[in-house]
């Protein structure tokens, strides 16, 4: 127990953190894309970075939100034999599932470390940028989500199952 309010505080400053830039990533890809399609249907021109701008957002805001969907359970899930279980046992299952998940996303989080470093000198054509750009939000989506998996295997409050 003395891990659950050290845990569950940094879950709340990084869920508030992932929502802000969830909402800052998909405002920033209607504007690009609306300027885009203005640009091209109204003055027959278009901006050389568009595409690659509202890429790069629409890769953050959807890894960024994977971590808040976990917290309020939102994923699809296939519950056809679980929900058949006896109440402790899909409790068990729920709890071991996080756990492996949580594991998983450990592994996520350490892999995409590695091919962000490896592709650290690639630039993106239109953006003077590196094209590791697109393994940040992995990274960071994968850390947050291995945490709240975490916290729900070790501290479940009800049956996600």
């Amino acid at each position: 127990m003395a891990l659950y309010r050290p845990l569950t505080g940094l879950l709340a400053r990084a869920d508030t953190g992932a929502r802000l830039l969830v909402i800052l990533g998909a405002a920033a890809m209607v504007v690009v894309v609306s300027a885009q399609v203005v640009m091209r249907y109204v003055f027959n021109g278009s901006f050389d970075w568009a595409d690659e701008a509202s890429r790069i957002a629409f890769v953050w805001t959807i890894f960024l939100a994977i971590p808040l969907g976990i917290r309020d359970g939102t994923h699809v899930g296939i519950e056809l034999l679980v929900a058949r279980f006896p109440d402790g046992l899909r409790r068990f299952v729920a709890r071991l599932m996080c756990a492996l998940a949580a594991v998983m996303m450990a592994v996520v989080f350490w892999t995409s470390i590695v091919v962000a470093l490896a592709t650290w000198s690639e630039r993106l054509g239109a953006i003077d940028m590196t094209s590791s750009v697109f393994f940040f939000p992995v990274i960071l989506g994968a850390l947050h989500a291995a945490l709240h998996l975490a916290h729900l295997a070790l501290f479940p409050a009800e049956p996600r199952i």
